[in-house]
This record gives C-alpha cells, sequence and structure tokens, in this order.
C-alpha cells in the first residue's frame, strides 16, 4: 500500500520557516524565494489539514500544531540525514558505527587504531561517546563499548578488561605510598556514575573512612584525571586511562590496591549483527589488543 506522505521539499521548507520562525529566512537558507516557501507551506497545511503557521502583521507565528508537528519533522530529517551520510561512509569497506564510553575511546582506543596494530586495511571505526545503556533499535549504533553490567537485552557481550581502578592524586597533594587510612584522610574526588566506589574500595581495604561519600562529584574519569592532577583530591581511575599522567608525574598512584568485584569493559553488539564480518573483525582485534601478552 502506498504511504501517504508530504514532499520532502515541503518538509525542509516548512522545518527551516519553523527553526526560524520567518518565511524570508527559510528562503535565504534554502536559496528559494519568499513565494515558494509559502507555496510549500501552504501544500504542506494542505496536506495535514490543520495550519501551521498564524499569519500575524508583523511575518508569522506556529500555532500549537506547529510547534509539535515542527519537532517531529525536524528529528526524522535529522535521522534521515544521518542515515544518508552513514550508508555513503560504507562505501568500499567495512564500517563499525560505535557507542563508547568517552575516557576509554580517548585514551585506551584511538591511540590503538592510530598505531602499527591498527584494526586493519578497509575497517573504518566511526565514534560517539554514551555514558549508559540504550536500547540498539533506537540508535544507529553496530556495538557499544561500556563497563558496568553487560545484560543488556537482545545483545551478546565480550568480555575486554577489568577496570581495577587505584587512588590516584597530584604529588602536590601527597606522595605515596599510603595506606588506607592516611588515604581516608585526604579530600576525595567522587564519581557521579559509580556512587559507592570509594565506600567500597575503603570496605575491602579494611578501613574504616567516615567521610567515603563526601567530595566533589564528577561524571567521567578524563574529569577525575585532570582534578586530581590538579591538586582538588584523591580520584580512583584504572591507570591505563592515565598512563601518560602517571608517565609525565602529574598523578601518582598511592596505593596499589584496587578491591575486588570491580566493572568491566564489555563490546556489546546486538544479536543481530554478530555475524556482520566488519564486527567479528573489529571484535577479534580488540580481545587481541587486551590480552596480557597482546599489543599495546
Amino acid at each position: 500500500m502506498r504511504k501517504r506522505l508530504p514532499s520532502t521539499t515541503a518538509l525542509q521548507a516548512f522545518e527551516a520557516a519553523a527553526r526560524h520562525q520567518s518565511f524570508t529566512h527559510a528562503a535565504q537558507e534554502l536559496s528559494l524565494t519568499q513565494g515558494a516557501i509559502c507555496r510549500q507551506i501552504a501544500t504542506l497545511e494542505a496536506f495535514v489539514g490543520v495550519p501551521l503557521f498564524d499569519r500575524v502583521r508583523r511575518g508569522v507565528r506556529l500555532t500549537d500544531a506547529g510547534e509539535r508537528y515542527g519537532r517531529l519533522v525536524r528529528r526524522q530529517l535529522d535521522t534521515i540525514e544521518r542515515d544518508s551520510l552513514a550508508i555513503m561512509a560504507h562505501q568500499g569497506g567495512g564500517v563499525v558505527d560505535l557507542a563508547v564510553v568517552p575516557t576509554f575511546a580517548t585514551r585506551w582506543l584511538l591511540p590503538r587504531l592510530a598505531g602499527p596494530q591498527g584494526c586493519g586495511p578497509g575497517l573504518q571505526v566511526n565514534m560517539a561517546t554514551r555514558t549508559r545503556p540504550f536500547l540498539f533499535d533506537d540508535t544507529e549504533f553496530d556495538a557499544a563499548i561500556y563497563s558496568g553490567d553487560p545484560g543488556w537485552p537482545g545483545t551478546q557481550a565480550t568480555f575486554l578488561m577489568r577496570e581495577n581502578p587505584v587512588p590516584v592524586c597530584s604529588p602536590r597533594l601527597a606522595d605515596g605510598p599510603l595506606d588506607a587510612e592516611a588515604i581516608a584522610a585526604l579530600p576525595l574526588l567522587q564519581q557521579s556514575t559509580r556512587p559507592t566506589a570509594w565506600r567500597d574500595w575503603f570496605a575491602s581495604a579494611g578501613a574504616s573512612a567516615p567521610a567515603d561519600m563526601a567530595g566533589m562529584r564528577l561524571e567521567l574519569f578524563s574529569m577525575l584525571s585532570q582534578a586530581a592532577a590538579d591538586g582538588l583530591g584523591v580520584a580512583l581511575i584504572p591507570p591505563f586511562l592515565i598512563q601518560q599522567e602517571l608517565d609525565d608525574g602529574a598523578l601518582r598512584i598511592l596505593n596499589p590496591h584496587s578491591g575486588p568485584g570491580q566493572r568491566a569493559f564489555h563490546l556489546i553488539v546486538p544479536e543481530r549483527k554478530t555475524t556482520l564480518p566488519a564486527l567479528a573483525q573489529f571484535r577479534d582485534w580488540l580481545v587481541a589488543q587486551t590480552q596480557p601478552d597482546g599489543p599495546g
């Protein structure tokens, strides 16, 4: 059955006019005449059967229906543009669209992709950041790298590595090694996505820390490492995410204890995509990179 759809020309004209609240500015953006914009909007209003703009003395104003429809149309046009660009990128080789937690991407994954042991010719890895679980059906992603519970519905998880965070800080704040009781007396930097990390660490070290939930709260490991390097407190961070800071002395490990039961990084792939050659190639390369005797 043929779908009842308005023309994309009319939708583009409406989206631009709705965003600018002006037919004149929409015409300038789309390199059309104001009359052409007016005709496209009139055609669209006739199609949907409701007015989308009120014609007022000094121009136009969206109706309530126009505001709602404008948000929906903008979202769908953005999706069409994104999907079209994704298809264009898939020409000439395998492509993996990856969701990844940001610090892992910048500090661990990208340097390895750029190195001599890159993931191989003909494979392109596109990345966007996501810090929390999501539904693959609602996104363009082929896979995700996530630290936490790997049990996403309808997916297959491949173990990569454990976080094993350790206490680190600027040498201006303290110089290790320190025992857990001494660390408890220092200002602690908390990670909002791991709210009990310090409490769990002190418990595993057999230490009492009355202020284990106190301190500045930050979301990302990159924020924690910067705050720690600036002397704002002690942070729990996996060493492989701050190797540069450790090498140049901006951060010091105060205690090598990381505690049991730490989170782990996994590659999460929808079950329907597990057999795609590009994903299989990327998964095998990732696993090789994380082996104790592997590259990097």
